[in-house]
């Protein structure tokens, strides 16, 4: 049984560059015992070791029928994940986790479900996604809506056309500064919300920048989704992932372990306040 604090070491399988900036590693642990009672929740993350270096929380994009084969998208942003951008197959990492409240899969079974994603959030619903669509009879219809700053942003961008192509299954993609190759809409992700048409039983979970998380709640509940079938995975900088250090939290809340993904209901007071 893998522990909260201890760090298992992992070789990574897979690299696979997304776009400029931002690799997605497939790594296996290194311990059969540890692969074989591994377990986690789409939605969850891992604090990610880089060995002599220092460690980060990264969602864990892989599906959780698949323990043994984690996938973890990395953006090169600082010190720590500098280093994790020159991992090769092969190279040791560490891992410990997983973290935190998953999405609410089984609430969402046999409604449909709207994912709102903004920016470079996209990768904790990722694995979200590739959960329902390997269990696609089990809901119903599914809009997945994303909006990015250039197309340069776009993460995942095959995913997304495979996605698009799926039965039942609608695809929004949306830039704020497009270029000549962008075929898709233009403007903000919540200005997608004029064409979207869902029953008021759907279930919405979203992942981005706080204030698009802020207009596209209000954009739901106008559209009649209950505020519990509102769903959230909140960005704080977490650094022990086990609710001690409180890096992360959120007024009474510590999103390691209280989240990342709150219901809207249970932070409806705090997420009306900015720089919280």
């Amino acid at each position: 049984m893998t522990t909260p604090y201890a760090i298992y070491p992992a070789r990574i399988t897979e690299r696979r560059a997304e776009t400029s900036g931002v690799y997605t590693f497939t790594m296996r642990f290194t311990d059969p015992g540890i692969r074989r009672s591994y377990r986690f929740k789409a939605g969850q993350f891992n604090m990610i070791y880089a060995f002599g270096v220092g460690e980060v929380p990264i969602s864990i994009v892989s599906d959780p029928e698949e323990p043994e084969a984690l996938q973890h998208t990395i953006r090169i942003v600082g010190r720590v994940t500098e280093v994790m951008g020159r991992w090769k197959v092969g190279d040791i990492v560490g891992v410990r986790g997983p973290y935190g409240n998953g999405w609410p899969v089984d609430e969402a079974r046999g409604r449909d479900v709207v994912i709102v994603t903004g920016g470079l959030g996209c990768a904790p619903v990722v694995g979200l996604i590739n959960y329902i669509f390997r269990r696609r009879d089990q809901y119903g219809e599914l809009h997945i809506l994303h909006g990015v700053k250039t197309p340069n942003d776009l993460l995942y961008r095959e995913r997304f056309d495979e996605w698009r192509r799926a039965p039942r299954t609608r695809v929004y993609l949306t830039a704020d500064r497009p270029d000549k190759s962008w075929h898709y809409r233009i403007g903000v992700v919540t200005q997608l919300f004029d064409e979207l048409a869902v029953p008021a039983s759907s279930v919405a979970m979203m992942c981005g920048p706080e204030v698009m998380m802020r207009l596209a709640a209000r954009a739901f509940r106008d559209k009649g989704i209950s505020e519990d079938a509102i769903f959230l995975s909140m960005e704080r900088r977490m650094e022990c992932a086990v609710g001690l250090c409180g890096h992360c939290q959120y007024r009474e809340y510590f999103a390691c372990k209280d989240g990342p993904v709150f219901s809207y209901r249970a932070v409806r007071e705090l997420f009306r306040t900015t720089g919280i």
